[in-house]
């Protein structure tokens, strides 16, 4: 007889995650308590991933345990905040005890390892969704946002964007790689990295923040639709695996860059005189120099024939048969 809601909460979710003092109350009532921190400010992020949207449908649950929380710690790493608990909602089509198993085990290791407490959430029947709230804190006022970049600034990206995008064209047979390239394209689509420590440390050195889920060249127009600036964006400086240029070459690799999404790479802006300080951050994560923000509010891509349609980014509700997810 399959176990029933509480059974699995029990068994696959209670006291998951780091333990924390600031929580007084976890899982196993009707809401959870924690205790403020004096002298900071609390950020709250949600995000929803959805099984053949955000995942393809046979997606192991270590993965895609891993991932739910992976990219709401980077809406944490964005605004330079340290993660502290989380909430998680998970709808499933059916009890299947050895991936839910699979599931509790990837989420863990990553809540682990940024000492973030698993303090309640959901369980039910449907679609397999998965959904988390977490929180975090970061300095009164510190907070990293969109909307601070100015002319002038330099802007930066980290890690290789265009890795995670090749490693789903690759599960979804729309590129073909082998060996320890497809093993490392297909570990950056399956287990984003979220850079929250170079989030914390880029507070009080960037101007504006936003993490790349929905492709670079997208994000980039968020932010600087945000800040009310536009931006040059060097494409020859855009950094590239040596991974993605093999499997996909000059020209794709580009695309991938700039408009794969699912790299949950941090995209910053900084003034020029803070270029020292953010070169020193390399020992947290490799950081590149790809661009400058303007005052005319348009992205010019400059060094690559590309097109336009690249700036919109990944929207859910357009039609667009064309794109992977």
């Amino acid at each position: 007889m399959p176990p029933d809601e509480f059974e699995l909460i029990g068994r696959y979710f209670t006291g998951r995650g780091a333990l924390r003092d600031d929580v007084r109350l976890s899982v196993g009532d009707d809401a959870a308590v924690v205790t403020p921190r004096a002298g900071a400010e609390l950020v709250l992020a949600l995000d929803t991933i959805v099984a053949g949207v955000h995942f393809p449908a046979d997606t192991s649950g270590r993965f895609v345990g891993h991932r739910v929380l992976a990219v709401n710690l980077s809406d944490l790493a964005a605004m330079g905040a340290e993660p502290a608990w989380v909430l998680l909602g998970l709808t499933l089509p059916a009890a299947d005890e050895a991936w839910i198993a699979e599931f509790a085990a990837g989420f863990e290791v990553l809540a682990r390892r940024f000492g973030v407490a698993l303090i309640g959430g959901d369980t039910t029947r449907g679609p397999l969704t998965a959904t988390a709230t977490v929180g975090g804190w970061v300095g009164p006022g510190a907070a990293l946002t969109r909307s601070c970049a100015r002319p002038g600034d330099d802007l930066w990206v980290s890690g290789t964007p265009g890795d995670a995008g090749a490693g789903l064209a690759i599960l979804q047979s729309g590129l073909a790689a082998g060996g320890a390239t497809r093993e490392e394209l297909l570990r950056r689509f399956l287990l984003p990295e979220p850079r929250v420590g170079l989030g914390m440390a880029l507070c009080g050195v960037a101007s504006a923040c936003i993490d790349i889920s929905d492709g670079l060249a997208g994000d980039l127009e968020k932010l600087c639709s945000a800040s009310g600036v536009g931006a040059q964006l060097d494409c020859l400086r855009l950094p590239r695996s040596a991974q993605l240029l093999e499997a996909a070459g000059e020209s794709a690799s580009m695309r991938y860059a700039l408009a794969g999404g699912d790299d949950y790479e941090l995209l910053f802006t900084a003034p020029a005189a803070a270029r020292n300080r953010i070169e020193d951050l390399t020992r947290l994560v490799p950081v590149s120099l790809i661009g400058e923000i303007t005052a005319t509010p348009s992205v010019e891509l400059e060094g690559a024939q590309l097109e336009r349609d690249l700036v919109h980014g990944f929207d859910h509700f357009k039609e667009r048969p064309d794109d992977p997810r």
